[in-house]
């Protein structure tokens, strides 16, 4: 009396179930698993993946729609006839299900435009086929590290959520070609590379379950920046690389021109000190040569003029002679005196600055025409090799 009125309750007053079915649900408690006393009965599941709609670094999640196929055998609903029932999916309501959840689930809603999307298919064997339409966000761990060359693994954990290993068991039905729909998905910022499908079990405080995981690898094939930045990507030393090399080209400049400059304001200096120390020697010459035929011209004055010469006093200042014999009085002091100062402090400046001189200034574009290709090169080899192979 119990279970008809619980069956009763579930259907609504008008609604009249067919014959076949009706003797099924006769004496059927869906609060009872099958093989309530046999053993654990065994779910297969199957997946079809419909889309993968939004893949997050920030959230570090991903959106998928899914069809999740189960299939368990139900020996209460067993039944004569070659054809299996198909029935409308708010049936299920009077059926047994396995109670699986999405392990790493944010949320998930099941479709239910225009009715909820929902299948279910009883066969002659006991044998039940549930279909549902799901599209949930998973939580997905990323690495970014090796942006843009980045890969991510992906995966989906379906568990049983009140039953353990003795109750339920879960098995893919056939392996990795139980998951479908990825070798033709297109995604905008990632390549699906691979997928595989595993069987695990997982321990809880409330006993033993089994994990069935589909793992799934992507490759970043992104065109703009991720907006996670809690990562130093590759993106990130590559572009650091860039900047170093732009940087060293503006040091090189900048050394190359300082050394052009230094170099002509040496030799314009050490040419102007020899002027200097030419005119100096001229100057003396000259100076020497005019003094000494002013004597000449004295002693041959009073020879051939008898008449006596006025009183006068003649200071003629020439420079010493080379024996010494005619004292020479101090010059008076020049007014540039203080620019030839600065142009010795010059000269020993220049002359400190020669000690890590190069004698051509163009030998530094020169070289550094064959260093810096050379360098990016060889920085870059590591760079791909690194990021690339491990």
């Amino acid at each position: 009396v119990l279970e008809n009125s619980m069956m009763n309750a579930e259907v609504k007053e008008g609604e009249i179930l067919p014959p076949t079915i009706q003797r099924l649900m006769k004496g059927y408690n869906k609060y009872l698993r099958p093989f309530f006393d046999n053993g654990p009965v065994t779910v297969g599941m199957s997946l079809d993946i419909a889309s993968i709609d939004t893949i997050s670094e920030i959230n570090m999640d991903y959106t998928a729609t899914i069809f999740l196929r189960q299939r368990w055998t139900d020996e209460r609903l067993v039944f004569e006839g070659n054809k299996s029932l198909s029935l409308d999916g708010r049936l299920v309501e009077l059926l047994w299900v396995p109670d699986t959840f999405i392990v790493d689930s944010k949320k998930s809603f099941l479709h239910d435009i225009t009715v909820e999307n929902r299948l279910i298919r009883i066969f002659p064997n006991g044998t039940v086929l549930y279909a549902l339409r799901i599209t949930t966000t998973v939580a997905c761990n990323m690495d970014l590290t090796k942006y843009p060359m980045d890969k991510q693994t992906c995966t989906l954990q379906l568990e049983s959520w009140g039953y353990n290993i003795n109750d339920v068991m879960f098995y893919w039905t056939r392996g990795n070609e139980s998951v479908s729909g990825l070798d033709t998905l297109q995604l905008a910022q990632y390549t699906v590379e691979d997928h595989y499908t595993s069987v695990s079990e997982a321990v809880y405080e409330t006993g033993v379950t089994t994990v069935l995981t589909m793992t799934t690898l992507m490759m970043g094939a992104r065109t703009s920046l991720p907006n996670a930045n809690c990562f130093i990507k590759a993106i990130d030393v590559y572009l650091g690389i860039c900047f170093s090399f732009i940087f060293g080209a503006l040091i090189e400049y900048a050394v190359a021109h300082f050394c052009t400059l230094t170099h002509a304001d040496a030799h314009m200096l050490v040419y102007g000190h020899h002027i200097h120390d030419f005119d100096d020697d001229k100057n003396g010459i000259v100076m020497t040569i005019s003094s000494q035929s002013s004597r000449v011209k004295r002693r041959k004055e009073p020879a051939t003029s008898p008449t006596a010469a006025p009183a006068s006093l003649e200071l003629t200042v020439s420079p010493a002679s080379p024996s010494g014999s005619e004292a020479r009085p101090e010059p008076p002091p020049e007014p540039s005196h203080w620019c030839l100062t600065l142009l010795a402090t010059l000269r020993k400046v220049v002359r400190s600055i020669y000690c890590c001189h190069v004698r051509n200034p163009h030998h530094i574009d020169n070289h550094s025409r064959i260093i810096f290709p050379l360098s990016f090169v060889m920085v870059n080899l590591l760079y791909w090799t690194y990021y690339l192979y491990f």
